[in-house]
């Protein structure tokens, strides 16, 4: 049978395919046959695209197994300040950003390190004032649980004499009776996000309004969503695990997928609030149908908790700079159990965010109760970041067959992130067991790995690279680094088992679907320079999303 792709000269693995292939042939968005050059090019006709892979490596479409697409896209046109400290380089930044940007439009600043202006002392709106007294302007904290606004923003969101922004969420008020400026979790924050264009419907919160939004402010979206699209594959990924989904964006992205113009398989849950209760879950019924092969529903995302930055993560002790204060979940425990045992009974999967230790050990009792309720099955049931867990409950996870969703660009330390002020409110307790990604894989436990972008950079094969080098905290912690093998499991086959594709995707065999990437440098060399490799082809359902000039 003639292929309409085919690819020569590949090194690929026999992880991922059997001993001595070297070509694959594509047909039909699936691939045909895998084998050597010469056995590959008896599927070549005139009309057969050919690609010489030059010698270069092969792998299967990376799988972003937590993201957040609306998002991501909307943080393109935001000033990337991750890399930025000092009060002086973010006001030259904040000042090149809006004479780039002229207008009376909110700007905001995205991945701002708590501590951009030292480590004793937070933004506030008085430093932001002297930035821009006149331009609302925002800065977005690298965890995306934290913001800090202006005086001019504040008063436009309402919100300088402040307000009530319900359980697990704060407007920070100072001394003066006034806003400090500081906005503490996602109720708090999007009541200065609403200023933007997207008037917060990119947010985590949004739920779709009393009036909808025009057909061009769809189209806006939709664009936004595409671009955020044409961002993974440029990166490698061929299937995203969205981690925010809602109505809204159900019929975006199906719009998108139907039309041909999503070059990422996306999976879709609908999350759901600590306002929710398991009639909530009815909310899916909106989402109308799938896109088979190209969106897919079935599952709820919820998060239990903040971070430790905010101290909104739920910890099992106390935390050390707060005696008595172990935080408090963002749902009521019983009816967080109550929504994970109606999920689980109609054959949902379910997506936890839990981050301190106490959060992961509640997400792990109503997994177990919704198996003791409805029975044993192969469910699938996720925890999101782990950024910590107690050394019990590590064992309670492959029993219960969790499968940690996990970013190893979160750690302090990693991938530019400061240690300070994390590492000091997390506690030394906590240490040993931070982000336990050698832990967990030793437990026989699934490893899915993804970046949380915007959060983080989005690039799988930075991601690895901060997997490969990771540093302990201190010189009597456990080595948590993995091995590249390992990191590339976790970024193919472990992504597709966690997202119930992996008899289609993970791995090149004949019938999968088409999702290919190829390596331009060495993948090894991560394990001493970031840049040792990148990404010269993207290939998603036979049709190439990326390339370079030269692939």
């Amino acid at each position: 049978m003639t292929a309409d792709l085919v690819i020569l000269n590949a090194r690929i693995r026999a992880q991922f395919a059997p001993a001595g292939t070297t070509a694959i042939a594509a047909r039909d968005g699936l691939i045909l046959a895998l084998g050597d050059d010469a056995a590959i090019r008896a599927h070549v006709a005139p009309e057969t695209r050919v690609i010489d892979a030059a010698g270069r490596e092969l792998l299967p479409g990376f799988v972003e197994s937590h993201l957040h697409l609306f998002m991501g896209g909307a943080s393109l046109s935001m000033l990337p300040l991750g890399s930025t400290f000092g009060f002086e380089a973010t006001k030259a930044a904040f000042e090149e950003f809006m004479a780039a940007n002229p207008g009376d439009e909110i700007l905001f600043g995205l991945g701002v390190n708590y501590v951009i202006f030292g480590e004793d002392r937070r933004p506030d709106r008085h430093l932001l004032d002297q930035i821009s007294a006149e331009r609302p302007i925002c800065l977005l904290a690298t965890d995306l649980h934290c913001a800090w606004a202006n005086t001019r923003a504040l008063e436009l969101a309402g919100i300088l004499q402040g307000a009530d922004v319900g359980p697990g969420a704060e407007i920070v008020m100072g001394e003066d009776g006034l806003a400090t400026g500081e906005l503490r979790e996602f109720a708090a924050m999007k009541r200065v996000r609403n200023l933007s264009i997207l008037k917060g419907r990119d947010s985590l919160a949004y739920r779709p309004a009393a009036v909808p939004p025009t057909e061009e402010e769809r189209a806006h979206d939709r664009d936004v969503i595409r671009l955020a699209g044409d961002y993974c594959a440029r990166h490698g990924i061929t299937s995203a695990v969205n981690m925010d989904g809602n109505e809204y964006q159900a019929g975006l992205m199906r719009e998108l997928a139907l039309a041909g113009e999503m070059p990422v398989r996306v999976s879709l849950p609908l999350r759901l609030g600590g306002e929710d209760g398991p009639e909530g879950i009815d909310r899916l019924d909106a989402y109308g149908p799938e896109v088979p092969g190209w969106l897919s529903f079935g599952r709820i995302k919820m998060l239990l908790d903040g971070v430790f930055d905010t101290w909104t993560a739920l910890t099992v002790t106390d935390y050390p700079d707060r005696p008595g204060f172990r935080s408090a979940p963002l749902f009521d425990l019983d009816n967080f159990t109550a929504i994970c045992v109606e999920a689980d009974r109609r054959g949902l999967q379910i997506a936890t965010h839990a981050v301190g230790d106490g959060a992961v050990r509640a997400t792990i009792d109503a997994y177990e109760a919704a198996a003791k309720t409805n029975g044993p099955r192969d469910a699938r049931h996720r925890l999101e970041h782990i950024d910590t867990i107690t050394p019990e409950d590590l064992d309670r996870l492959d029993p219960l067959g969790i499968v940690a969703s996990m970013q190893p660009v979160h750690p302090p330390g990693s991938a530019g992130l400061p240690l300070e002020p994390t590492v000091t409110i997390m506690g030394k307790s906590r240490w040993p067991t931070a982000f336990p990604w050698r832990m967990i894989r030793d437990r026989g436990v699934t490893l899915a790995f993804g970046t949380d972008w915007p959060v983080s950079p989005i690039s799988p094969l930075y991601a690895i690279h901060c997997a490969l080098t990771r540093q302990p905290w201190a010189d009597d912690l456990p080595d948590q680094r993995l091995t590249l093998e390992e990191c590339l499991a976790a970024y193919t086959s472990g992504g597709a088992y966690a997202d119930f594709c992996e008899d289609r995707r993970g791995a090149l065999r004949e019938g999968f679907d088409a999702d290919l990437v190829l390596i331009e440098g060495a993948l090894e060399g991560l394990s001493d320079r970031a840049d040792a490799a990148r990404i010269a082809l993207t290939i998603c359902g036979g049709r190439v999303t990326h390339s370079i000039p030269e692939a």
